[in-house]
């Protein structure tokens, strides 16, 4: 569409009937089978994956647990680009928007409770990430109708320091890098409740600004 009037470009000026082949034509909806969610959708799969891979032969044998890594270090990766390719090129569509946080939240939730079941992780760190995080999406529900929370540089660190700490977790390591996962995992517990304790301030903001606007225009 140009913008020109279809008289000056030379047409016979007729507008074409709703419904018509034109308006068709100019309704360009975003296609459910596009890149973005493709990926996503992939990352949904590998969830299942991901636990049966993990949890092979008791879950402690160091091959099978290098395989689980690798899928979970697949999912990781998607998760940074099916949402900047939905972004850049405009695939935004409605499956995405809640596939992409379910898709999030059960594979890293997943990742905790295996590692806390077969009692690699102490499950009071479990508890904290995953009552963070649903806690948050719930408050995000919670504001909506007075605006949007948007990620923070803090809750992206949070999200990149969870899932090296995790990824490092379900691999079998020893010695130092053992240590160095624990340092890495208190790092991202501590982003994980700061950044929470940030987001919830910034929900009462937000909703006490917008039931302020309510009573002004009411």
């Amino acid at each position: 569409m140009t913008g020109v009037p279809a008289s000056a470009a030379g047409g016979t000026g007729a507008t074409p009937a709703r419904g018509g082949k034109l308006g068709a034509a100019a309704v360009d909806p975003v296609s459910l089978w596009n890149i973005a969610n493709i990926l996503t959708m992939i990352r949904l799969v590998l969830v299942p994956g991901f636990v049966i891979i993990l949890l092979q032969d008791g879950g402690h044998d160091p091959v099978w647990r290098a395989w689980a890594w690798a899928a979970f270090a697949v999912a990781m990766i998607t998760d940074v680009f099916d949402g900047h390719l939905a972004r850049t090129y405009d695939l935004v569509t409605d499956f995405g928007k809640i596939a992409d946080p379910i898709a999030d939240k059960a594979i890293m939730g997943a990742a905790l409770i295996c590692l806390s079941w077969l009692g690699d992780l102490p499950w009071w760190v479990t508890a904290v990430i995953l009552a963070r995080e649903l806690g948050i999406t719930l408050m995000r529900f919670w504001v909506i109708r007075h605006g949007v929370i948007p990620a923070s540089r803090g809750g992206k660190l949070k999200t990149l320091t969870q899932g090296v700490a995790v990824g490092m977790y379900v691999l079998v390591l020893t010695g130092p890098l053992a240590t160095l996962r624990w340092w890495v995992m208190a790092a991202a517990v501590v982003l994980t409740v700061g950044t929470g304790l940030d987001y919830v301030r910034q929900a009462v903001v937000l909703r006490r600004i917008g039931r302020a606007a309510e009573r002004e225009t009411s």
